[in-house]
């Protein structure tokens, strides 16, 4: 059976065999003395990222369906305001400020192997942020909690109360429950329209407003900010994938400002 291996694990073991050879003068050069981001190209967000019309047929199917329409909203906000799946179930009435029309982010739900909620910090030091809301997004905010059923015992974690997304025990939603919906929705729709939509992740919903709102011209710092980077460089890595469609529709728009 042929095994393949990451490049990263390959470099890692001919490295040092070959660096003993160079100290002791057997080659002049250690040929694995590379860093990998200078021959592997970051192209994660091409990867990950479904296109504007992929996103607008998913969500027009999973709205229009009777089964799936009820997760319409929850996913329309990962879509829509680039928040991490951990930020997202981790958010909590009081962290819906529909006066300034922003979304604060200051922690991340997360459950343990050993299945306890526990609350952590941001992903990054910049991950605390608020981020802004559009009309449309205020809206799924809204009507979830409009539709909400309380549960006869609040669940808290680690001091923080009144989640928005709750499973049928009454415990607070986590990514599993979110990665399998979407799983579950793509694999419908595949089924029913016979047109291979790629594998859609809470991740994949993130990465695609981000790489939405490069490719509409968002500053970059702005940018970064919203998305809660620590490093613009990961921020800027989105602006490196375009294509032609991407570069023409840029060029009309600046003709036309």
């Amino acid at each position: 059976m042929i095994t393949s291996f990451p490049m990263a694990e390959i470099r890692g073991i001919l490295r040092p065999a070959f660096q003993m050879a160079v100290d002791d003068d057997l080659i002049r050069k250690n040929p694995f003395g590379f860093e990998l981001a200078s021959v592997i190209v970051n192209d994660s967000v091409t990867r990950e990222a479904i296109t504007r019309q992929q996103e607008r047929d998913l969500q027009k199917f999973i709205k229009e369906n009777k089964h799936f329409s009820r997760y319409y909203d929850a996913i329309y906000i990962l879509f829509h305001t680039g928040l991490r799946i951990s930020e997202f179930c981790g958010l909590t009435f009081s962290d819906i400020e529909f006066k300034q029309m922003r979304i604060k982010v200051d922690h991340q739900l997360q459950r343990t192997s050993e299945m306890q909620y526990v609350i952590q910090e941001p992903k990054t030091e910049s991950g605390s942020r608020y981020i802004p809301m559009s009309e449309e997004v205020a809206a799924c905010f809204r009507r979830i909690i409009a539709n909400r059923t309380a549960p006869k015992v609040k669940p808290m974690v680690d001091g923080h109360a009144g989640f928005l997304f709750l499973d049928k025990n009454d415990r607070p939603m986590v990514a599993l429950h979110w990665e399998k919906y979407l799983e579950h929705i793509v694999e419908k729709y595949n089924k029913i329209y016979r047109i291979l939509m790629p594998k859609v992740t809470p991740h994949v919903c993130r990465h695609t407003f981000f790489s939405n709102m490069a490719k509409s011209g968002m500053n970059p710092k702005t940018l970064q900010y919203i998305m809660g980077h620590s490093d613009i460089s990961v921020t800027l890595n989105v602006y490196t994938h375009v294509q032609f469609d991407d570069a023409q529709a840029e060029k009309i728009r600046l003709a036309q400002a």
